[in-house]
């Protein structure tokens, strides 16, 4: 799929207000690394080209680095003597193409040495995966900062796909983000794989009088089942997260509607009056589903991070 996708809104981009004293900025690398954007994107098309699943991760990559310390780089980290790092931890055990973010720091160094930061160069890869899955663009703002601290403790607070609503808008409310972002972010779940694991408790043994969450088309949980039989012992085994799950699109809205999605998390979109009504608005509407999500994922990579430092090596801290 071609990356030239039109620029999406911009207006909408622009009207994003950045708070903090660490506020990013579209221009940061104006005149200390102009191309970085076309050199990020490369490195992401060339794993794309052969690993299709790549979008998928890095996109959740980059929410799970905003959602535990800010967006400082501190799920690239790797674990160090005693402290097992973010990436170790068992929610994000099933993140992989940390690869994409290493290549992506060393075309950059060589262009441009010490000046690019590895949070920076993940949420440019988040952006390039989406578009291409068909996904719109947009600018990314910049000036991130690296962290040194990952402790796999800290991903107990990342949120989980058993949460209700009101727990989930608890979650997101902690990191200066509404229930629109909460809608419209849930809509990254059209992309990827999910384990059996993340929704087994939706189709077995759900509660004393039902085996089966009611709130599952009958026919589609007879469906999973079979996937995800009770004492199933394949490691990798799950399903995909929509039927078009390779594409950045609103089947995930629509799905929610037919109660077909995995998550308990998904399904609580209906809980409340206002995002039940941004799920049938998306559900009828692509663009409108584009705009929401591009002014939320902008508004969320830009949860500072308290870093202070630009990586040599995403890896480890310098």
């Amino acid at each position: 799929m071609a990356f030239g996708v039109a620029l999406f809104s911009s207006l909408l981009i622009f009207s994003v207000v950045f708070s903090g004293v660490n506020a990013l900025d579209w221009n940061y690398y104006a005149k200390t690394c102009p191309n970085v954007d076309s050199i990020v994107t490369n490195a992401v098309k060339a794993a794309v080209s052969r690993d299709n699943t790549i979008p998928a991760t890095l996109l959740r990559m980059h929410f799970h680095d905003c959602f535990i310390r800010g967006c400082d780089g501190s799920v690239l980290l790797d674990s160090k003597g005693n402290n097992k790092a973010e990436k170790d931890a068992t929610p994000n055990l099933s993140l992989h193409g940390f690869f994409v973010i290493d290549n992506a720091k060393k075309a950059v160094e060589k262009a441009c040495p010490g000046v690019v930061s590895c949070a920076d160069i993940l949420a440019m890869a988040a952006r390039d995966a989406i578009v291409l899955s068909g996904g719109p663009n947009w600018y990314v703002p910049k000036g991130r900062k690296d962290g040194r601290v990952s402790r796999a403790s800290d991903t107990s607070t990342l949120p989980s796909p058993a949460f209700n609503l009101a727990q989930l808008q608890q979650s997101f409310g902690q990191r200066g983000l509404s229930l629109e972002d909460l809608a419209a972010l849930s809509g990254a779940h059209t992309l990827g794989f999910s384990h059996c694991a993340s929704f087994q408790n939706r189709i077995h043994n759900f509660s004393a009088t039902h085996d089966v969450d009611p709130n599952l088309h009958p026919t589609f949980a007879s469906k999973l089942k079979g996937k995800c039989p009770l004492h199933n012992k394949a490691k990798n085994a799950g399903v995909p997260m929509d039927p078009s799950s390779k594409t950045f699109d609103n089947t995930y809205y629509q799905l929610i509607l037919q109660r077909k999605t995995l998550f308990a998390s998904d399904h609580s979109l209906l809980e409340l009056p206002k995002t039940k009504e941004l799920v049938y608005r998306f559900a009828r509407s692509k663009q409108a589903f584009w705009k929401a999500f591009v002014k939320s994922v902008t508004k969320m990579s830009n949860i500072s991070g308290g870093g202070r430092e630009i990586r040599k090596d995403c890896r480890v801290v310098n």
